[in-house]
């Protein structure tokens, strides 16, 4: 291999495993803060963190189809964190749950972004190997 692949490579390795790395150090923080969210509180902050993931997914999709903005990426962390928060408050004063819809549409996003990485990622192997073969 050359030097220009494997740094590319080297690269593609790391937007893979920073995002890891950061993950699970803000898992250990959360666990080892020892903050507990009120029972009341609790449909807010698991539909806010479904709404960071899809965008954090979202973020890693864009980035693999070289698409990827930071402004973009940035606003739709907390935009769509705080517009999930706001849909389950509404739903709490009308007395209804729409807690369920925010999971329904952020669940489904979750999926469709993990599709699309899986492909991509199937998809540069089969070319890789179709490269090393010639």
């Amino acid at each position: 291999p050359t030097r220009r692949s494997s740094d590319l490579r080297r690269r593609c390795v790391m937007k893979i495993i920073v995002p890891v790395i950061g993950l699970c150090v803000g898992i250990l923080l959360g666990i080892k803060s020892g903050i507990v969210l009120p029972y009341a509180m609790m449909a807010y902050g698991g539909v806010g963190i479904l709404a960071c993931l899809d965008t954090v997914l979202g973020g890693v999709r864009a980035d693999m189809e070289h698409q990827f903005q930071m402004r973009i990426f940035v606003s739709g962390f907390f935009i769509n964190g705080i517009v999930a928060i706001g849909l389950v408050w509404l739903g709490k004063q009308l007395n209804m749950d729409l807690s369920i819809a925010a999971i329904v549409v952020f669940g489904s996003r979750i999926f469709y972004n993990f599709s699309k990485i899986r492909r991509f990622l199937l998809n540069k192997r089969q070319k890789e190997a179709m490269i090393g073969e010639e």
